[in-house]
């Protein structure tokens, strides 16, 4: 199995949720470095865990085989992220609303919720080779 790759301001792994804490230190070290706050890191960290959560279960299927992209840069005052994976794309349109009360008492199914909560901007594009997910916060 393949280990992590860092290079800069991204970080690689394998489609595997055992990888999720490796992902963790690798954003909060470049969010302390860019002198962010705690709570904005906070924001940002559950943010990208549930985005990379998905991209591993739902867009990669958990293929070991395949990769889960993320990259962190500081633009002005803001923070940008952008987590790329290689699986088929979704419509972020078709994601049931976790508030409705037919899904109130679902187990899954609020991840995309509430990254669009914590984030500014949220941008979800469907390529041939995978989903390339931005997501945008304010430092300010």
């Amino acid at each position: 199995m393949h280990e992590p790759i860092i290079k800069g301001n991204m970080i690689s792994i394998p489609s595997c949720l055992e990888y999720l804490t490796n992902i963790d230190d690798f954003i909060e070290g470049i969010l302390r470095g860019f002198d962010v706050e705690e709570s904005v890191i906070a924001d940002i960290a559950i943010s990208v865990s549930e985005l990379v959560n998905n991209s591993v279960s739902h867009g990669n299927k958990s293929d070991r085989s395949k990769t889960v992209s993320v990259t962190i840069s500081k633009k002005g005052n803001d923070i940008e992220i952008v987590i790329t994976d290689q699986g088929i794309g979704f419509n972020p349109q078709d994601i049931s609303n976790p508030l409705d009360e037919e899904n109130l008492l679902k187990d899954t199914g609020r991840g995309f919720f509430i990254v669009n909560t914590l984030m500014d901007k949220v941008d979800v594009k469907t390529t041939d080779s995978g989903t390339i997910t931005t997501i945008t916060k304010s430092i300010v």
